[in-house]
């Protein structure tokens, strides 16, 4: 019971002084739970163990050998995957809890561990030869498969990361890449059309049911792909700007709608410091245009920077209290 019934029932006479005081003490010292320090705990725990594993490989390889250092990750990642399917539950379209609690930090050092494994052996023998993407496109595979098939989000986030890796190696040239010319038209409409599709497969994972505790997870790495790309677009091409901030304001428009319907403040934050960049950049172009021969656009892009700042502050705190309290 709470403290307050426990003052009541002392109140009415029900209960002694004695029980009071040990009712309050027991308030004062009440247990609280460690399920989320521990569970960041255990993640951490995965990560340095995979860093150290990538460390001890890069320091000792001219002693242990590609084969030993080859071996004994195989032997980590057969491990772990092995542990995960005899342990996993049903599979179900809707949320599967893991079934131990150490499951899901198992299954990610297996996935991590495969990802290693992979790359050192295109390192060592270079087994995908200059087929870069094939070398992404194996792994983002199985990771896509082992998300789906476990239900695991940080799983599914390694798979959205080599889809992400194979695009822009499938669909770029490799002489792009290696020049390092990332405002490159290609990898810029690249960048549009994944996040659109990550933002379909988010919205079809709630219609259809599949999974849809994946949506945002599907949502968030599409809208931060999308308007990146998006501001990408508006700041390299100068010729037809005005479209792209266009697109990138009805975009963000659309997207707005239904962080509201959802009734999400994390995504209407970050569609509206997106939209806010844009907005930004054309007060600047515009004001370039206009006051090119003096020192007027500096005055008044200072003014604009700091009124725009206060108002979008006003904006974000008017929207969480309206989200709050519908």
């Amino acid at each position: 019971m709470h403290n307050s019934t426990y003052k009541k029932l002392h109140a009415e006479g029900l209960i002694s002084d004695a029980t009071l005081q040990h009712a309050e003490a027991f308030e004062t010292n009440r247990l609280f739970s460690l399920f989320w320090e521990m569970r960041l705990l255990l993640y951490l725990g995965v990560l340095l163990l995979t860093a150290g594993l990538g460390i001890l490989v890069y320091k000792n390889i001219d002693t242990i050998g590609h084969q030993a250092v080859l071996a004994f990750i195989a032997l980590v990642t057969t491990g772990s995957f092995y542990y995960c399917l005899r342990k996993k539950a049903l599979f179900g379209w809707e949320l599967v809890n893991a079934p131990t609690p150490f499951f899901d930090y198992i299954l990610l050092l297996g996935c991590l561990s495969l990802l290693i494994f992979l790359g050192y052996l295109q390192y060592a023998y270079g087994v995908f030869g200059d087929n870069y993407g094939l070398a992404t496109f194996i792994p983002m595979i199985i990771l896509f498969t082992a998300a789906y098939f476990f239900d695991h989000l940080g799983v599914l986030s390694l798979a959205i990361t080599n889809l992400a890796a194979w695009a822009g190696i499938a669909i770029t040239p490799m002489t792009i890449l290696r020049e390092g010319n990332f405002d490159s038209p290609r990898l810029i409409y690249t960048g549009l059309l994944l996040g659109a599709i990550l933002l379909a497969m988010g919205h079809l994972t709630v219609q259809r049911r599949l999974k849809p505790h994946f949506e945002i997870t599907y949502t968030n790495f599409g809208l931060h792909l999308f308007f990146i790309a998006a501001l990408a677009g508006l700041f390299t091409f100068d010729k037809g700007w005005f479209l792209w901030f266009a697109g990138l304001i009805a975009a963000g428009f659309f997207c707005y709608t239904r962080a509201m319907a959802r009734r999400s403040f994390y995504f209407v934050v970050v569609i509206i410091l997106y939209a806010y960049i844009a907005l930004c950049d054309a007060v600047i172009r515009l004001l370039t245009a206009t006051y090119w021969r003096d020192a007027s656009a500096l005055y008044l892009a200072f003014l604009y920077f700091i009124g725009s700042a206060i108002g979008i502050i006003f904006l974000l705190m008017r929207i969480n209290r309206q989200l709050k309290n519908p």
